[in-house]
């Protein structure tokens, strides 16, 4: 039984770092960047751009999020002593050595003052450009809580303070990203396209590496350098929705009513001059990621079926009804024939309630453990892996969790059951107990979160 089961477990984690491979940073940007002689060359699969760098007497290199070091790493190597100088902020623990530019480590996804420190520098460097300057910002996931610069207009004063206690409240309540970066954006003076407006007229290339479902850049490390469709009414509608309100400084909800009376300036909207002085370069998505875990399962002789790369809502809720899925496909033959690999991608959320330690991704494995304990045959068919592709799901050091029936094994001899583990959001210590922890140390790169189903 358990052979055929540890064979599932191995599978599940070779499919998994398939994904994580394909969406290397510095290989994405070395694949889509090349120098033949004074022209910088980019090509994705979306754009084809030429640069004559002839013009510029600068080029500075910034940047924010998980994926930075080696992205900026790919351009120290492309470019040579061409690149001038320059200053990225990370997360803490995902540095890599750079020769021309800086390293800031700050900390994610609640910011602090390290990350206020480099705010203000990048600012500086970005105040500093000018149209002689060619300016490469490098953004992934992350960016937002790693670049936080309280926001102060109309007598209203933010600080990090206030920045930290909005952003706890967001976390908490199950707000999805958008949500949280919609209202991240308008008590910030870096975020919604205001860091383009302190670059212009220098003009920037934005090489950007998605983690918000449907790569919507505006939403990606809350669009620093991206038009903002979004309002300061539709921040405080939000703070509403989920009852946080009260949770939230007094200062940021003052902020929020004075931009919602336009008493104060909002952000970057589409159509403003500062917009034509940018490139904004989509080189990396979770969907790269799942069609190379799906390639990697054809070739262990799975069947694979892609469900979606745009999974949110509520982390057990989606957890729960794949194990159904699994169940179906165990029991009665349905969706496609076995060996089978289902592969899903995107990103949810978890409302705490709870005390405990975990993550998104362990959540939902734990709910869809939960889940096969009611199987009455099958269990040895299927296992499931849901895991973080930046390597931190939620504030642990685990990349995620499995569920198949090595853990139903084990989960017997632990002192705690699962539903009172679900129940406490407590999803990371009954893994701990179990080894059943995805465990990949930072990765460096970050496209949201990818679950794999496998039923034989």
């Amino acid at each position: 039984m358990y052979d055929r089961s540890d064979t599932i477990r191995r599978d599940l984690s070779s499919i998994f770092q398939a994904g994580l491979d394909r969406v290397n940073p510095y290989s994405m940007v070395t694949n889509a960047v090349s120098l033949e002689g004074n022209t910088l060359q980019i090509k994705t699969e979306d754009l084809s751009l030429c640069i004559d760098l002839t013009p510029y007497s600068r080029i500075l290199l910034i940047g924010a999020g998980k994926a930075t070091a080696p992205m900026a790493r790919a351009f120290e190597d492309i470019l040579g002593d061409r690149l001038s100088d320059g200053l990225i902020c990370v997360k803490e623990g995902h540095s890599e050595p750079l020769q021309r530019v800086q390293i800031r480590e700050a900390s994610h996804p609640v910011p602090d003052v390290r990350g206020i420190d480099a705010a203000q520098e990048i600012m500086s460097l970005a105040r500093q450009a000018d149209a002689e300057t060619l300016v490469i910002n490098c953004v992934s996931g992350g960016g937002s809580a790693l670049l936080p610069s309280p926001f102060s207009a109309g007598g209203i004063d933010l600080n990090l303070e206030d920045k930290q206690k909005t952003t706890n409240a967001l976390l908490r309540c199950g707000a999805t990203i958008q949500e949280i970066n919609c209202v991240r954006k308008h008590i910030s003076a870096i975020k919604g396209g205001r860091l383009l407006q302190l670059l212009a007229p220098a003009r920037s290339l934005n090489f950007i590496l998605s983690d918000v479902i449907g790569d919507e850049l505006s939403s990606i490390s809350s669009g620093m350098t991206a038009a903002d469709p979004s309002t300061y009414g539709l921040a405080l509608s939000i703070l509403r929705r989920y009852g946080v309100t009260e949770a939230v400084p007094k200062a940021v909800i003052q902020l929020l009513q004075l931009g919602q009376a336009e008493e104060v300036p909002e952000t970057l909207k589409p159509g403003e001059e500062a917009l034509t002085c940018a490139d904004n370069i989509l080189i990396g998505t979770n969907r790269q990621a799942l069609l190379a875990a799906g390639n990697q399962a054809k070739a262990l002789g799975y069947n694979v079926q892609f469900l979606s790369s745009q999974i949110g809502g509520e982390a057990r809720h989606v957890g729960r009804f794949l194990a159904d899925v699994a169940k179906d496909m165990v029991v009665n033959d349905l969706f496609m024939p076995k060996p089978a690999c289902l592969i899903v991608g995107g990103e949810t959320v978890v409302t705490l309630k709870g005390d405990g330690k975990g993550g998104r991704n362990q959540e939902m494995a734990l709910a869809f453990l939960e889940a096969m304990q009611s199987w009455t045959a099958g269990q040895d068919r299927a296992g499931f892996l849901a895991a973080s592709t930046d390597g931190n799901d939620g504030p642990t050091d685990a990349a995620g969790a499995f569920a198949d029936a090595i853990a139903l094994k084990h989960s017997g001899a632990t002192a705690v059951a699962i539903g009172e583990a679900l129940d406490n959001n407590d999803a990371y210590h009954f893994y701990q107990s179990i080894e059943g922890l995805l465990k990949t140390g930072p990765t460096n790169t970050n496209v949201c979160d990818i679950q794999v189903l496998l039923v034989v």
